[in-house]
């Protein structure tokens, strides 16, 4: 039974203010922090109650710390808590975003943003590999054969055919579910139903360009599962590879300006529908990327205690993850052989992997804010 809050619901949303504003490090760092924040020094939230919003956050498709805040504010103020905590976590990224997204088409032909993103792609690419490296090694046991399979399948697909297999994805779960728990099976059918009510909410017409970001958001949303570096070879594979919106720099930048940005990393989306159809495709490309995984969040946590412990989803949703995990590791490789195309990209890279292998708790924005530094002085000093 859920005990009486000992806080009021302005107090929960202006420390989600706060940590989407202050908050960087992504995922790992927004979720420890949230425990660190409202259950040990303040007593906001209960343990049980923190855990088992982890718990759904890691089921269900969406980033990860999104999820967990609007679950936080599920526990006492229900759907409204739940609304006004996740606007409050993610309006703050979203407008440094935007802002980011109109000086970058501003100025996007002078030779300081050229360099300045030189060195953070570089950078970037260190930061995607390192974070890879310690994602699956908490997500694929050593004594899972099957799971390393599954892993090396969807990273060797992503390589050859440089997109996010979605099919691939879902077959793994499926695969993984068969082996290790043949009962209970959780069936994922809404990305396009919601993308259709965000659309006839928004009255687009389904040929328009803000149609096509919905609908192709809206699938990234409620079928990406994993942390925030899950939707990046979905994003890749759609907006470059299929629909050509950016170039692969564009691209690559895109990952850049949510790294150097606080909040969630998926903020990045709105970036990108920023490049796409100006402030109307941002708003829209947030608004579909978030609602999945509102949705996700809110329909399940009255009812989670009951299902949400069951064999069949964990062995399901485990087996997505895993061919998540994958597709970042071809990822990886596929914006790296783009991006890295001299010596000093490659030493700045290396660099990169090699602080953030050494100094586990460096944190990314330094990391990033030095490499745009280094940028500066290759191109113009050497």
């Amino acid at each position: 039974m859920t005990t009486k809050a000992s806080y009021s619901l302005t107090d929960l949303v202006r420390y989600f203010l706060r940590l989407g504003t202050l908050g960087f490090g992504g995922p790992p760092a927004l979720v420890s922090a949230m425990h660190r924040d409202l259950v040990a020094e303040r007593g906001w939230i209960a343990e049980t109650d923190y855990r088992e919003g982890l718990a759904l956050a890691q089921l269900a498709p969406g980033p990860l710390a999104a999820q967990l805040a609007i679950y936080l504010g599920y526990v006492h103020y229900g759907v409204w808590g739940a609304t006004l905590t996740g606007v409050a976590f993610v309006i703050p990224s979203f407008i440094m975003v935007l802002a980011l997204g109109v000086a970058y088409v501003q100025f996007e032909g002078l030779p300081p943003m050229q360099a300045l993103f030189y060195g953070i792609g570089a950078a970037v690419i260190g930061i995607i590999a390192v974070g890879t490296y310690r994602l699956t090694r908490k997500t694929v046991r050593a004594d899972d054969p099957l799971g390393w399979i599954l892993l090396g399948i969807s990273a060797g697909a992503t390589i050859l055919t440089e997109t996010e297999l979605l099919w691939l994805v879902l077959l793994s779960g499926g695969v993984y579910w068969l082996v290790n728990r043949r009962p209970g099976l959780i069936r994922f059918n809404t990305g396009n139903s919601v993308a259709l009510v965000l659309a006839q909410a928004l009255a687009l017409p389904t040929d328009s360009i803000l149609w096509k970001l919905a609908l192709f958001f809206t699938k990234a949303g409620a079928f990406v599962f994993g942390s925030g570096l899950a939707i990046v070879p979905f994003l890749y594979g759609g907006v470059v590879k299929e629909y050509g919106w950016l170039t692969e720099q564009q691209f690559l930048d895109a990952v850049a300006v949510a790294m150097i940005t606080p909040g969630p990393v998926v903020i990045t989306v709105a970036f990108i529908g920023y490049l796409v159809a100006g402030f109307p495709g941002a708003c829209v490309s947030a608004l579909a990327t978030f609602l999945p995984c509102y949705l996700f969040t809110i329909l399940p946590a009255p009812y989670f205690r009951r299902w949400g412990k069951h064999p069949g989803v964990k062995a399901f949703v485990d087996g997505i993850t895993i061919a998540a995990v994958g597709a970042i590791a071809g990822a990886v490789v596929v914006l790296a052989r783009r991006q890295l195309t001299d010596i000093p990209a490659v030493g700045l890279a290396l660099t990169s992997i090699g602080l953030l292998y050494r100094f586990p708790k460096l944190p990314e924005l330094a990391l990033i804010g030095g490499a745009a530094l280094a940028g500066l002085l290759l191109r113009y000093f050497f």
